[in-house]
């Protein structure tokens, strides 16, 4: 034992100054601070889990997915990973896990030899979607109306009063009518499908034609949630669920909609405010 504890000693000295060292160079490429990590966990032969806040392939993500919503990064474009490296200041090791979680998700799509693209969603894309979404969602509608407590009923009673007073307000009346649904989904109680509509809302994000830009389309939405949450209100499972389906198949018919292109003259008298 007595022979062992100078090699400890060493040990434990090589990753103070390893941390030390990474702790000076935040911007380092990801390895240093896992180098400084592993050294720690090295000390007295012992194997120990890493801990850390968040791993930078996931900080990475975020940014990236975060970018993709913001149409930075527009479905169907090629993402330049030397360029982001070298925007995010990281190596391409991180960003390339990064890629990879997205990639999972949906949102970006890996093409061998070409790299990494912004998923661009076609027609059918869309209507698989939604035709998912509906099924899954009117389930959930349906066992939280036959289902949910007076409290749970209560807060998607206070989630719709938000959608109501956001009606002039398109990206908050998006966010809150994202929450609604997620929380209509936590209340039915069934966690897996929860997991598939939060990855497939994910991949709604990236359709050009989303369905409540379409003129009209937010009133109509609120129309329907009113109705649904009557149906809801009076423990009406079938209409719920039916609600919530005829809910999704409007969704689908506005964003399967193309505007209509005008003619040359009419765009041009457009542009001039005539």
């Amino acid at each position: 034992m007595a022979r062992r504890r100078p090699a400890a000693a060493a040990a434990a000295t090589a990753a103070a100054a390893a941390i030390a060292s990474a702790s000076r160079a935040p911007a380092a490429a990801g390895g240093v601070a896992s180098a400084a990590f592993d050294a720690a966990s090295a000390v007295h032969g012992e194997t120990r889990l890493r801990l850390a806040p968040r791993a930078l392939y996931q900080e990475v993500a975020e940014r990236l997915r975060e970018a993709i919503f913001a149409r930075q990064l527009e479905p169907g474009s090629w993402i330049d990973e030397q360029k982001l490296a070298a925007d995010y200041g990281i190596s391409r090791t991180p960003l390339r896990e990064a890629l990879k979680v997205l990639a999972v998700e949906g949102l970006v799509t890996m093409k061998v030899r070409r790299g990494a693209y912004v998923t661009e969603m076609s027609q059918g894309d869309v209507r698989q979607v939604y035709h998912l979404l509906g099924l899954l969602e009117a389930d959930a509608a349906a066992t939280v109306a036959r289902q949910a407590g007076a409290e749970q009923r209560a807060e998607l009673e206070a989630l719709h009063a938000l959608l109501e007073s956001q009606a002039r307000s398109r990206d908050a009346f998006f966010a809150t009518n994202e929450r609604f649904h997620m929380t209509l989904l936590r209340i039915a109680g069934n966690r897996w499908a929860e997991q598939i509509v939060t990855d497939l809302r994910k991949v709604m994000k990236l359709n050009r034609h989303h369905s409540l830009f379409k003129q009209g389309r937010l009133a109509d939405s609120l129309a329907e949630h009113r109705l649904l949450m009557r149906a809801i209100a009076a423990g009406d499972a079938p209409a719920a669920g039916h609600l919530m389906r005829a809910h999704f198949d409007n969704g689908l018919e506005a964003a399967t909609q193309v505007p209509p292109v005008p003619p040359p003259r009419a765009a041009a008298a457009a542009r001039r405010g005539l």
